[in-house]
């Protein structure tokens, strides 16, 4: 198997965040009450980059339960009528483990550019979870260009691994 550069995914990482989404998506978006300061931010940027963003609360800082916004952004990308899901809460790490619990769903926490593309083009990504207490507004920028320019790589080598998530689902 080819080794795969450092330089290249770092090529990779500068080409996703050159500008907004290219292709514009129908989104999902949700969080909790305490990723609800970052929601907001999330939806507007998201909607000036021309995307549709369903917005599926909270609507406050009044606690909620994680795993329900989280199943209802699930639900949205299962059903078809969104193609990814964004979820923010404190660190992103409840959100992520809700999300992975749903058939159908691989989602990532992300800090980063460099994961925010790769778990998209390497794992087929459809649910990016964030933490508002963890990155501040540039990075969560930075981040939501990565993911949604990023494609799932044709290269059968992740396709196969994929499918093969896909089977354990099954289990």
């Amino acid at each position: 198997m080819e080794r795969r550069s450092l330089l290249a995914g770092l090529g990779a990482a500068a080409a996703a965040q050159s500008s907004g989404a290219n292709a514009k998506m129908s989104l999902a978006v949700g969080g909790d009450h305490a990723g609800f300061p970052m929601k907001g931010p999330v939806i507007t940027l998201l909607q000036s980059w021309g995307h549709t963003v369903k917005d599926l609360g909270t609507h406050s800082t009044d606690p909620v339960d994680f795993p329900d916004i989280a199943k209802k952004v699930c639900d949205e990308i299962t059903s078809g009528r969104a193609k990814r899901g964004i979820l923010v809460c404190g660190t992103g790490v409840g959100a992520c483990i809700a999300g992975n619990k749903v058939r159908g769903i691989r989602a990532a926490l992300c800090h980063d550019t460099y994961s925010a593309h790769q778990c998209v083009e390497h794992d087929d990504v459809n649910l990016l979870c964030m933490g508002a207490w963890i990155i501040g507004a540039k990075t969560m920028e930075e981040v939501l260009k990565a993911y949604l320019n990023a494609e799932f790589s044709t290269d059968e080598e992740f396709r196969r691994r994929v499918r093969k998530l896909g089977e354990m689902e099954k289990r």
